[in-house]
């Protein structure tokens, strides 16, 4: 049973989280995890690397230690836990990007004007900096450049690679068409597992210039390509099986729509669409969220309102939005719990 103190501890646990998300990106911004490294680091040596007075930055590490992402040892002396160790560069699965990209500042501001978004269901970030964040992106090429860095380190594109495979029988095409495939990493990864396959990576003409530097870098020159273009306007055609990795969900359901129209036009009659993103169960759930999700999916969720327009989806919704551009869903598999994804599998509703 609940009783009031739990009750409150709940309600002012959530407030708190905007403080805890303060804490995480100032340690991000700092590099904090790098400098403490492997072992113990004190207050005073860690300030002068950080420009900040050593009172003020054991402040900041005690507030991480609360966190759980390191520990005080004694008075004034730090060390990482394995969780603040994710903030280390030097780590494969880094999280250093991510929590710096999700904080910073452009991105933050917009939760301050959810209340607009939710009146016009519009991203308030089109409103305050006058162009839609990809837009905004392009003029500003430090920042776009930690985004793909923060997205390639959130999304594990190599795991999410071994996990399609696991879940889907790719053997049996010939060709596979990534569209909205970003950097190339999850493809090249794909055709690294899957010698019979090529590929083509799909992207605007900045995404397509580095896709051909990881299709380089992976020695796949003959077997897969990175093509330029406009997925609202048009797919290459005649590919065995295409696959959309968190596209769909960046967009409303009018342009999501017109995406998958392409695809479903692109497609031959016995070609597979999988589309591997986040699928909300059909009634939100606290208590088996707490223990499944790695992401708080209704945040991000709305973190997508207030900042490009997209939206997280259920089954049913993907099923309408298939159903709209022409595709039925046949199949809808969870993959692992730390990619937040399921694998969606779409056939042109003609198929038999």
């Amino acid at each position: 049973m609940t009783t009031e103190a739990d009750a409150r501890r709940t309600v002012i646990s959530a407030i708190f989280g905007t403080l805890a998300t303060q804490a995480v990106g100032a340690a991000a911004r700092l590099e904090l995890a790098d400098r403490i490294g492997d072992g113990e680091a004190g207050t005073d040596e860690l300030a002068p690397a950080c420009g900040v007075p050593a009172e003020q930055l054991g402040r900041l590490l005690r507030a991480l230690a609360s966190l759980g992402l390191c520990v005080e040892s004694r008075p004034g002396r730090f060390a990482l836990t394995e969780a603040g160790a994710l903030l280390r560069r030097d780590t494969p699965a880094s999280l250093l990007d991510f929590a710096a990209f999700l904080t910073h500042d452009v991105f933050q501001r917009n939760w301050l004007n959810l209340g607009e978004s939710l009146g016009t269901g519009r991203p308030a970030f089109d409103t305050h900096f006058g162009e839609p964040v990809y837009d905004y992106l392009s003029g500003k090429p430090e920042l776009a450049a930690l985004f793909h860095a923060a997205m390639s380190k959130r999304h594990l594109p190599v795991e999410m690679a071994e996990a399609i495979s696991g879940a889907y029988d790719l053997s049996r095409f010939g060709t596979v068409v990534d569209v909205g495939g970003g950097d190339g990493t999850l493809l090249a990864a794909l055709l690294g597992r899957h010698p019979r396959l090529t590929g083509t990576v799909y992207e605007t003409e900045a995404g397509t210039a580095r896709a051909r530097e990881t299709v380089t870098a992976s020695g796949l020159e003959k077997r897969c390509r990175a093509v330029a273009g406009d997925f609202f306007a048009e797919v290459p055609k005649g590919a065995d099986l295409y696959l959309i990795k968190n596209v769909v969900l960046n967009w409303d359901d009018e342009r999501a729509s017109t995406i998958l129209s392409r695809v479903r036009a692109a497609m031959p009659d016995h070609g597979k669409l999988l589309i591997a993103e986040p699928v909300l169960p059909d009634v939100a759930d606290a208590d088996s969220l707490n223990h499944a999700a790695l992401e708080n999916p209704y945040l991000t969720d709305l973190h997508m309102l207030v900042t490009i327009g997209g939206r997280q989806r259920t089954r049913a919704e993907y099923t309408t939005l298939c159903a709209r551009a022409g595709l039925r869903v046949v199949r809808v598999a969870p993959l692992a719990q730390e990619l937040n994804a399921s694998l969606i599998e779409a056939v042109p509703d003609s198929a038999v």
